[in-house]
């Protein structure tokens, strides 16, 4: 029998992001998992406290930024099964997003013994390129 941990199931990695109070808040679907390509995608329906003003459907930077952090989190986790803290961050925001849910790609570009990295797109309803994400991840053992 062998050591290696098998990745996470799209519907594993679903049931862990439930059971936190606030990714089940932010309401992210998993619709994609590709161990072999290191990859995830998830979606995520606008609601009235995710926008930047009242009423006008435009998504505030701050959810964004905690779905890409999320998201690119998971990546990492699909192989590893456990939480990684987020050791950098950074969002580079390209267009508003307005009345849109996001759909986000997270791909892991290091996934090292000690750092993880992971590439993130996040996208609106018209395929548009809404943001774009980058984080490292500490992979060690805790």
């Amino acid at each position: 029998m062998s050591d290696k941990l098998q990745p996470l199931t799209s519907e594993e990695m679903q049931a862990q992001l439930d059971r936190s109070p606030f990714i089940a808040f932010l309401g992210l679907k998993v619709t994609a998992t590709d161990p072999a390509k290191e990859e995830v995608t998830m979606t995520c329906s606008m609601r009235p406290e995710f926008e930047r003003g009242a009423g006008t459907g435009q998504w505030h930077g701050g959810p964004i930024a905690a779905i890409i952090d999320t998201v690119g989190d998971y990546a990492l986790v699909m192989a590893l099964r456990r939480g990684l803290p987020t050791i950098n961050f950074r969002v580079d925001y390209l267009r508003p997003a307005i009345k849109t849910a996001l759909t986000t790609t997270a791909r892991v570009r290091r996934a090292g013994k000690s750092v993880g990295v992971v590439d993130v797109d996040v996208f609106n309803d018209q395929g548009a390129l809404v943001a774009v994400g980058r984080a490292t991840y500490s992979t060690l053992q805790a």
